[in-house]
């Protein structure tokens, strides 16, 4: 009778399919919740079996190895709530990113973010469990987890949003080597990647550990070992991203001539000093470090924040806030404002300005042992990137707005004049 029904009525059987999709998407939200409540169960057993002086060790190799992918699948899931904000105040990105038809929308993001959460913290559960109860097996968890996320990068078949794959892929490759013009893709991600600085050192730490073979056992907590604290690799790795894109800068100099490219690369540059100060802690006396490298640190730190923060706010997010401070004529923001309330411009210099000094706390390589505060820090400078790239979209979506309205109009101009030109008349 029921099947009859739906047989004879349309509109029952959409009826029908959408609640059944709808149970489905309710069944899978439990069981991943269910998965994330039993992973973090065991975790947490497992880290109460051990001894207090194990424990400790145990929690810092544990957050080293499985906090960079962590943050990593924090900053997609935001990235997919800046799509969805774009989508919904009929934002282009795709245009503003040059993207064709086949890339990823906010679905396909947290489809990502939800994988490589989920794979993080069952492969973090393993690892405390088998720690926990000895098992030379441990070892083998986080080496399994940095094999599979890159493999996964560069399978080369037709799956798991290969078109989006590419993209990413290349424009990785276009920021290491900048022998192309750049896109606004180009620096964008580059961009990004300063904010992720520090995931990007934990990375290479973890990576050098595996290689060396110092998973799950005590050797690399020596400072002066090839994977220590004092290692020269630490502050190296944090520096590439501002590398990448003082050259990016350079090269855009190099194509347009626009003084503004020396000063945004003059920006960047301002960020060696306070890497380079910071690492020195390791090899200069205590005396020496609080006497004149501290200090320099503190001031290399303010000159950069500053610097950073005027250009958030006047380049990147095209406000003329420094202007109406300094002038009256002129107002505290711009007239074409895409999300309409004032406040939300205000709240977001403030804020901005707030967690620039983050920014500086966490490319502070004497700093790495506080670990949880160094992931707040770095959680917190995700916060102001993902802040900061609804403003940056705006503004390079309302450029092409404007150069596409002054073409359009150039076009009706010029058919205009063709239509009422008297020339053909003429006698």
């Amino acid at each position: 009778m029921v099947g009859s029904f739906l047989k004879s009525s349309p509109f029952s059987r959409s009826m029908f399919g959408t609640s059944l999709q709808q149970a489905s998407k309710h069944m899978q939200v439990l069981v991943v919740l269910l998965w994330i409540s039993v992973c973090c169960k065991a975790a947490a057993d497992s880290v109460m079996r051990t001894t207090a002086e194990t424990r400790s060790h145990l929690l810092y190799e544990t957050f080293l190895y499985y906090n960079p992918f962590l943050l990593v699948a924090g900053m997609l899931w935001l990235w997919g709530i800046n799509l969805r904000v774009f989508s919904a105040f009929k934002v282009n990105y795709a245009k503003v990113f040059d993207l064709d038809g086949t890339h990823l929308m906010w679905k396909g993001i947290w489809m990502i973010a939800l994988w490589i959460t989920l794979g993080v913290l069952t492969s973090m559960t393993l690892y405390l469990y088998l720690s926990s109860h000895g098992s030379s097996l441990a070892a083998s968890q986080p080496v399994l987890l940095y094999s599979v996320i890159p493999l996964m990068m560069v399978l080369p078949f037709d799956a798991l949003f290969v078109s989006s794959r590419i993209f990413f892929l290349r424009t990785l490759v276009r920021i290491i080597f900048p022998l192309q013009p750049i896109t606004f893709a180009d620096f964008f991600v580059a961009d990004i990647l300063t904010s992720m600085a520090k995931v990007l050192s934990d990375l290479e730490r973890a990576a050098c550990r595996m290689f060396h073979g110092q998973v799950a056992t005590l050797s690399w907590f020596e400072p002066d070992s090839t994977c220590g604290s004092h290692s020269i690799w630490i502050p190296c790795v944090l520096a590439l991203p501002y590398v990448f894109r003082f050259f990016q800068c350079l090269r855009q100099y190099s194509d347009t001539r626009d003084n503004t490219c020396i000063f945004n690369a003059l920006k960047y540059a301002s960020s060696f000093p306070v890497i380079l100060l910071s690492a020195l802690k390791y090899h200069v006396t205590l005396d020496l470090w609080h006497g004149l490298y501290r200090p320099l640190w503190l001031l290399s730190g303010l000159i950069n924040t500053c610097f950073s923060f005027y250009w958030d706010i006047r380049r990147d997010w095209d406000l003329s806030f420094f202007s109406g401070l300094c002038n009256p004529k002129y107002s505290l923001l711009r007239p074409n404002l895409l999300y309409h309330y004032h406040s939300i411009y205000y709240g977001a210099i403030g804020s901005n300005l707030l967690l620039r000094w983050a920014w500086t706390y966490k490319l502070s390589a004497h700093l790495r042992h506080n670990y949880i505060t160094v992931f707040l820090m770095t959680a917190l400078e995700m916060l102001r990137r993902f802040q900061w790239i609804f403003f940056r979209v705006e503004s390079e979506w309302n450029k092409i707005s404007r150069l596409s309205s002054q073409t359009s109009s150039k076009e009706t101009l010029k058919e205009t004049e063709m239509l009422i030109s008297p020339t053909e008349y003429d006698m």
